[in-house]
């Protein structure tokens, strides 16, 4: 696997678990991040940021955002993120 590669399914593992708590939980969360020390999928010592934002007005979709790297070089890292919408809450009891 490549550098890039682990760095970005590291980063997709994480955006997965911090969706699972759904939009109504999160939203009492939000704004709120934090960063910690852990693994990719291949071993690399890595710095994980979570991010959890409005992503337009508060009380509305929430942006989860998820950045790996390695602590020494935070420019060669990934970011990926997903919205999750309010709508989608209402609608499954999330």
């Amino acid at each position: 696997m490549s550098y890039e590669a682990d760095l970005e399914a590291a980063a997709r593992e994480e955006l997965e678990r911090a969706c699972t708590l759904g939009w109504t939980q999160l939203s009492a969360l939000t704004p709120w991040g934090d960063t910690y020390e852990g693994f990719t999928p291949e071993g690399r010592a890595v710095t994980f940021e979570r991010g959890y934002l409005w992503a337009r007005e508060p009380g509305g979709d929430i942006h989860v955002e998820i950045s790996v790297y390695e602590p020494h070089d935070y420019e060669e890292g990934v970011t990926v993120g997903h919205t999750l919408a309010k709508e989608t809450a209402a609608g499954t009891g999330a």
